[in-house]
């Protein structure tokens, strides 16, 4: 299938209702595709975000057929972190439709922080992990700890990683952290969260919303390759925790069908809820050996998280991973201004749910 139209929302604490998100999103995809809703013929929808707060709004795919005057088939697959790849992906897979809006929306953050952070928290094992203060920060300082030790990266590679992806949402005006670039020392001194984990190696939570319109009709980009596996929800009950299995799976899946290699990627757009997650993930996708990610941090064959990423984009859980395609499909088009990557053939999503639970990879070709 073909890419006809994205939009994105600006990523923010903005304290519009989720469905305002998706609405602004879905205008600007159909404005990019030179569509009218009448000629969308199904929705696949993710957010998990309005339950919380005052919306207190669970029947969405109804509401979105109202929001919309539609009455096509609307479906909601909610994945956490990775709705949107999941998402993604399950349009893929429908037939019989030939235009299919995905979208995804978020007010995430809209209440104390002890109840964001609960639902966050949802998305990983409750009683055996959570109950010993496994949160995710202490689980990926773990993790990252165990990493660290095998293979001899250094905290200074996870800050040239924030480094990297905060240059480049500064240069990105959908982007929380846009035109307020940090030097890599205020980033180095950042407090500590989990240790050695700081302030400035996690994702930062926002509000937004993005969609993709997906054709069968030609266009200009066609997804060449799409990956999706689970893994256990423990993580610690893992065969190696110093490595995503699923994206391994996925990556492998998606590099089969679209019969090309890691290293013929021109930019990707990695899930970096943690730096440390984006550095490791460089390994698992097939970028760098193992062990190896840290000399992928300032590569020059492979553009990474141009878009400011998790880390400084922001991050409104269901909606990132088509704010991801959002960002490779520009880059494709060549409309990304101050950090285009030029001549880019070929793009890479990589969306994770929880810590490693359930991973997509998508791989775009610019035709």
């Amino acid at each position: 299938m073909y890419i006809k139209g994205v939009g994105m929302t600006k990523f923010d604490y903005s304290q519009k209702p989720w469905w305002d998100f998706a609405y602004e999103a879905t205008m600007e995809a159909l404005k990019d595709a030179k569509m009218d809703i009448s000629q969308i013929e199904a929705i696949i929808f993710t957010g998990m975000s309005s339950a919380n707060g005052g919306e207190h709004q669970t029947h969405k795919v109804s509401f979105l057929s109202d929001l919309f005057k539609t009455n096509i088939p609307i479906i909601e697959t909610p994945s956490v972190c990775g709705g949107g790849g999941v998402a993604f992906w399950t349009a893929l897979r429908l037939s019989g439709f030939k235009n299919i809006l995905v979208l995804g929306a978020e007010k995430l953050v809209d209440n104390q922080s002890e109840i964001v952070v609960d639902s966050i928290l949802s998305a990983a094992e409750r009683v055996t992990e959570q109950t010993e203060g496994m949160l995710f920060p202490a689980q990926n300082a773990l993790v990252w700890q165990k990493y660290s030790e095998k293979y001899g990266a250094t905290m200074d590679d996870l800050a040239l990683i924030a480094f990297k992806n905060h240059s480049n949402a500064a240069l990105n005006p959908k982007a929380y952290f846009y035109e307020r670039p940090l030097d890599l020392e205020k980033i180095k001194n950042s407090p500590v969260v989990a240790s050695p984990l700081r302030l400035m190696d996690c994702s930062l939570s926002v509000n937004g919303g993005a969609a993709v319109i997906l054709s069968t009709e030609e266009t200009d980009i066609k997804v060449i390759g799409s990956g999706f596996a689970t893994d256990y929800l423990l993580t610690f009950g893992r065969d190696d925790i110093t490595h995503f299995k699923a994206t391994k799976m996925a990556a492998n899946e998606a590099f089969k069908q679209a019969q090309i290699t890691p290293q013929d990627i021109n930019v990707a757009e990695i899930h970096d809820a943690f730096t440390s997650v984006e550095l490791f993930s460089y390994e698992d996708i097939g970028f760098a050996e193992q062990g190896k990610g840290k000399d992928m941090i300032n590569s020059n064959k492979i553009s990474f998280n141009t878009s400011g990423g998790l880390k400084a984009k922001g991050h409104p859980v269901s909606a990132t991973g088509l704010a991801q395609i959002y960002e490779i499909v520009n880059q494709l088009r060549g409309k990304c201004e101050k950090r285009q990557v030029v001549n880019a053939k070929y793009g890479l999503t990589h969306n994770i749910g929880g810590a490693g639970g359930s991973v997509t990879i998508h791989i775009f070709e610019k035709l």
